[in-house]
């Protein structure tokens, strides 16, 4: 299994979590972004997530290194799937390794961040009666004032 992954399977934070090295850590904080359902006052009915993969996987491999530069004791992991996915289903799970919580946590805010701002996956949203594209990254990956914004929410 890869640390970071684009993938039309169901994820799994378990097996995320196994990959990452934890010896000497002292706390994993793993993120699950999940499918809800409702929006904007409409009900959701489900949502189908479309992905430039190649540029997406390359994306998440560079928060990888970003969150590597920021903290380097933290060991990161992403996985997002993508196609057709049913309420309460997972959409994004990060995992992040640390021998302390707070960088932990720190890392895997940021990580969040950053795939809003920078990975091209885009989130078509199904409602009772009618659906919208919403979302999608629109930031260059390498804008200074977007990453440190990430920086500002994740260490708040």
């Amino acid at each position: 299994m890869s640390l970071t992954a684009i993938t039309t399977s169901p994820l799994d934070q378990d097996a995320l979590v196994r990959e990452l090295d934890t010896a000497g850590v002292g706390a994993v904080a793993v993120f699950l972004g999940l499918v809800r359902d409702n929006n904007k006052g409409r009900k959701v009915l489900f949502l189908d997530y479309e992905a430039y993969d190649a540029l997406a996987l390359r994306g998440l491999d560079l928060i990888v290194a970003e969150v590597t530069e920021k903290w380097p004791a933290v060991r990161l992991a992403i996985h997002h799937r993508i196609g057709k996915m049913q309420i309460g289903e997972a959409s994004v799970v990060i995992a992040a390794a640390s021998p302390h919580r707070a960088d932990a946590f720190a890392a895997s805010r940021y990580a969040i961040e950053r795939i809003k701002q920078i990975v091209p996956i885009w989130k078509h949203e199904y409602f009772e009666g009618g659906d919208v594209w919403i979302e999608g990254a629109t930031a260059d990956p390498d804008n200074a004032a977007a990453r440190q914004e990430a920086l500002r929410i994740a260490c708040a």
